[in-house]
C-alpha cells in the first residue's frame, strides 16, 4: 500500500510537520491533520481529495496535528478518530487546567507565573476547537482498515502510533535529533500527576516493536533505526541528570530553573516546558532501575551503561 508524506509549514517553534494519506481497504485517510491556518487549509484543499475523504485518525491533539480536525469535520464527511486521553481533557478541561496550576504551584512556582502562564495558554493558540463528534481511536478505528493502534506515552500522556502494513506513523513519538520535553499534565483518571517517566519506560517496550517498520514521524525526516532515535533520547536526558543530580530530592522546581538559567528564561510557556524536563529527570532519580530494566528487556542497556551509571549515581 503506498503511504504519502504531506509536509505543511506551521508558526510554532517545531516547524513544519508531516501529515500522511493512505488507501487501506481503498478509503482513503489522513493521518493527522496539520495547523489550523490559511496556509494548511490550502494545502489540503490543493493536495487531498477531500471529497473522497472517508477517515481522519490523530496521533495525538497538539495543535500542529489536530489543528484541523475541527474544519475537516465541518468541509467533509469523514470520521475523525482522536487518543481516549485528549478526549477526557476536552471534557473535563477546567478541571485539568487548574490541576495544572496545582501542580505548578507545589512545586514552587507562584501566583504572578502561573497568571502568565494561563494567558499564555488562553490564547486559544494551544487549543483550537475540537470537532463536535469524534471517535475514539484505540476503540472505534474500524478493523477492515487493518490499522494497529500502539499507545506510546511519554511525549505527551496520549500519545498514539498507528502500524499500517510495514509502517508505522509515529507522531512525536520517534523524531531524529530532537530532545522532547515530556509534558507535565494532570492524569485526570487518578487525579494526580501523570508519571511521564513510567510511561515512557513502558513505551520503550511498543517502540522496539516498530524496529521491523517504516518509521513515519511527525516532524524532519523518516528515520533508518528505531535503536538511534531511542538511544539519542536516552543519551541527552543522561547528559542533562548530571546537571541535576546536584538537586536530587528538591522539590522547589521554579528555585532549580532560577538557580540553573538566573533571568534568562523568561516566556512562561518555555519555562513551563523546561520544568516539565526537570520533572521528568526527577523521577528517573527516584527510580532509576524503572529505566534500566525496559533498555535491558529491549537489548540496548549495555549501550549506554556507563553514562546510565554516572547519571544515577551509582
Amino acid at each position: 500500500m503506498t503511504i504519502t508524506q504531506h509536509t505543511i509549514n506551521t508558526p510554532y517553534m517545531v516547524g513544519p510537520v508531516h501529515c500522511y494519506t493512505a488507501e487501506p481497504a481503498g478509503e482513503l485517510v489522513l493521518f493527522d491533520t496539520g495547523p489550523p491556518t490559511k496556509e494548511g487549509r490550502q494545502y489540503l484543499q490543493e493536495r487531498v481529495d477531500l471529497s473522497s475523504l472517508k477517515h481522519v485518525i490523530v496521533t495525538h491533539c497538539h495543535i500542529d496535528h489536530y489543528g484541523q480536525s475541527s474544519w475537516l469535520e465541518a468541509e467533509t464527511d469523514a470520521a475523525i478518530y482522536l487518543p481516549y486521553r485528549d478526549c477526557l481533557k476536552v471534557l473535563r478541561h477546567d478541571e485539568r487546567m487548574e490541576g495544572m496550576y496545582d501542580l505548578l504551584a507545589a512545586k514552587g512556582f507562584h501566583a504572578d507565573y502561573l497568571g502568565d502562564l494561563k494567558e499564555s495558554l488562553y490564547r486559544n493558540v494551544l487549543f483550537p476547537p475540537f470537532p463536535q463528534k469524534y471517535l475514539i481511536a484505540e476503540k472505534d478505528i474500524p478493523e477492515h482498515l487493518g490499522v494497529e493502534v500502539l499507545s506510546c506515552p511519554g511525549h505527551s500522556q496520549s500519545d498514539l502510533v498507528y502500524v499500517v502494513d510495514d509502517c508505522a506513523i509515529t507522531g512525536d513519538t520517534l523524531l531524529r535529533g530532537i530532545f522532547q520535553s515530556p509534558l507535565l499534565d494532570v492524569d485526570l483518571e487518578t487525579g494526580g500527576r501523570f508519571n511521564n517517566y513510567q510511561a515512557y519506560c513502558a513505551s520503550l517496550i511498543n517502540l522496539a516493536g516498530l524496529r521491523d517498520k517504516r518509521v513515519l514521524p511527525g516532524h524532519r525526516h523518516t528515520i533508518d533505526s528505531v535503536d538511534v532515535i531511542v538511544l539519542f533520547y536516552i543519551t541527552k536526558m543522561l547528559q542533562r541528570v548530571e546537571q541535576l543530580r546536584p538537586f536530587r530530592g528538591e522539590e522547589n522546581i521554579a528555585e532549580i530553573i532560577r538557580r540553573l538559567f538566573g533571568g534568562t528564561m523568561q516566556d512562561a510557556f518555555h519555562i513551563y516546558l523546561k520544568a516539565s524536563e526537570i520533572i521528568f529527570m526527577m523521577d528517573f532519580l527516584e527510580n532509576p532501575e524503572r529505566l534500566r530494566d525496559s533498555l535491558e528487556d529491549i537489548g540496548l542497556f549495555e549501550e549506554v551503561a556507563e553514562q546510565f551509571h554516572r547519571a544515577a549515581g551509582c
